[in-house]
């Protein structure tokens, strides 16, 4: 739909710069489902089949074979007006997976799904993919939805990709501080902190409500004075007492999940610790807290937001 400004787009080292959409063995999950209200699921399904120009045999048993995938055989002579959200994005599902395409691609096909339902059809369409074993670009704002189904994940923001790898390589290693923020949940901690000292593989900082810290991560073109962006996840940050706490601050937020508690704690300068701790802790609001983290399980981040070369992370492959 939009001219290509530079550079090619291959598909099965084909490229369809050129071709219209029909002929680029692409299929589409739209987010609002996209179905004809006056037709039933089977309709929905065979309809691009139709148009093809396909045999009536074939057709048919392209349809059942994406019910039975999707367990939609119950279903097939229903109207989308009578299905749930979930029942109408497998039928969208369906129609993309009768063409056999080189390429799906999905746009936010959970969004408009409750919790509950959005967990089971991420499980589905997991699933889909191990079975068909077809590529799928999928696009979300949801991180936890990338983290879960990608074998891949492409970082955007305002129209630059910032990061390109494995889930687990950018939630361990995130190249600046947009993508470690983005990635991960309860979001990344970000503090200010003021370099005291470099050695060839660490970088020691501190700040007048954290404690010095030794961070492994490579100190080029860092000196000492110069101010930095730490950061460390809620999952590393744990409750201490005495000489242990790296910081210290007041509690005044608890969400009890039970086996575990997520806290936010007000530091000294203002800024706001997450922590999520185990849940039998004793913990209540106004309380003064020790909070504790190790220097391997942080980040470094310079003003412009790229990160400082982590040393200590392992190479992971999915």
């Amino acid at each position: 739909m939009e001219e290509i400004a530079a550079g090619t787009i291959s598909i099965a080292d084909r490229i369809v710069n050129d071709l219209p959409p029909k002929d680029r063995s692409i299929a589409m999950v739209f987010q609002n489902y996209a179905l004809f209200p006056h037709m039933s699921v089977y309709d929905n399904v065979a309809f691009g089949l139709r148009i093809a120009g396909l045999p009536r045999a074939k057709i048919d048993a392209k349809v059942m074979e994406a019910a039975r995938i999707l367990k939609l055989e119950p279903l097939l002579q229903r109207k989308p007006s009578q299905l749930s959200g979930g029942q109408r994005q497998r039928v969208a599902i369906g129609r993309a997976i009768v063409r056999d395409p080189q390429v799906f691609l999905f746009d936010e096909p959970l969004s408009n799904l409750d919790a509950a339902l959005r967990v089971n059809t991420r499980a589905e369409i997991a699933k889909l993919h191990r079975d068909l074993g077809a590529t799928m670009i999928y696009v979300t704002h949801d991180q936890v939805e990338a983290m879960t189904l990608a074998d891949r994940i492409v970082v955007l923001n305002a129209g630059q990709a910032l990061q390109f790898g494995s889930p687990m390589q950018l939630y361990h290693k995130p190249d600046n501080r947009f993508v470690a923020g983005f990635i991960g949940s309860p979001k990344m901690n970000f503090l200010s902190v003021r370099v005291e000292a470099l050695a060839p593989n660490s970088v020691t900082v501190s700040a007048p409500d954290v404690r010095t810290t030794t961070i492994p991560v490579s100190g080029a073109g860092v000196s000492a004075g110069d101010t930095l962006t730490l950061g460390v996840r809620p999952e590393y940050i744990q409750l201490a007492a005495g000489r242990t706490a790296v910081s210290h601050g007041r509690v005044e937020l608890i969400e009890r999940l039970g086996h575990k508690s997520y806290i936010e704690a007000k530091l000294l300068r203002g800024e706001t610790l997450s922590a999520i701790i185990d849940g039998t802790e004793l913990t209540a609001i106004s309380d003064d807290v020790g909070l504790s983290f190790a220097g391997e399980d942080c980040h470094l981040f310079r003003a412009d937001g790229a990160a400082l070369d982590k040393l200590n992370v392992p190479s992971f492959k999915h």
